[in-house]
């Protein structure tokens, strides 16, 4: 059985966040040979065309974590109908200088919690438009909106409902599946 290393992004900067939870959730239920390493964000500052001729230290860090995964997993609240900022740098941050774009064959998946009803599904829709420029092979379905009530999640992870247990662990089967799929018809740039 093939390991593939899975970065994943919190798209929340906030240490409380329940995406962050999720994140912790996913990790639990995903399928053993999924390795996951969070990649940092918080640190970057706004990215600038300026930057492109002398990258600093926290975006070469970015781009490396990105090359060094097999596939990326977004795990992302919405903010106005749309990413949040931060997560949004990062991307602009991975996708320069130009033709030199991590994202480039990278399979990916999103997902995100929201207390409201239809989850986190018009930031997953701005995500996916920018996905798709970048070059991302995305896991389009299962589509997986959450929405967070108190105690559905545990601070380590643990979900205490079981059909929404079941629905993260198909998800994470899923996106090993996808994952694998990609990755033989588009063999890893290292």
């Amino acid at each position: 059985m093939t390991t593939y290393k899975v970065g994943y992004f919190v798209g929340s900067l906030s240490a409380k966040s329940i995406n962050r939870i999720l994140s912790k959730a996913l990790i639990r239920v995903a399928p053993r040979n999924l390795d996951f390493r969070e990649i940092p964000i918080k640190d970057l500052p706004l990215y600038n065309h300026d930057f492109d001729a002398d990258y600093p230290p926290e975006g070469t860090a970015l781009k490396e974590a990105i090359a060094a995964s097999d596939a990326i997993l977004f795990v992302t609240p919405e903010y106005n109908r749309s990413i949040p900022g931060g997560l949004k740098n990062a991307i602009d941050w991975a996708s320069r200088p130009w033709g030199t774009n991590s994202f480039t064959h990278k399979p990916s998946a999103v997902i995100g919690a929201s207390p409201g009803k239809i989850g986190t599904a018009v930031a997953q829709q701005s995500l996916r438009s920018v996905l798709s420029f970048c070059n991302s092979p995305q896991m389009n379905a299962p589509e997986a909106y959450i929405q967070f009530t108190p105690g559905l999640f545990g601070e380590d992870g643990e979900v205490s409902d079981p059909t929404t247990q079941q629905f993260l662990t198909d998800f994470m089967s899923d996106f090993e599946t996808f994952i694998e799929r990609v990755l033989t018809v588009l063999p890893p740039r290292r």
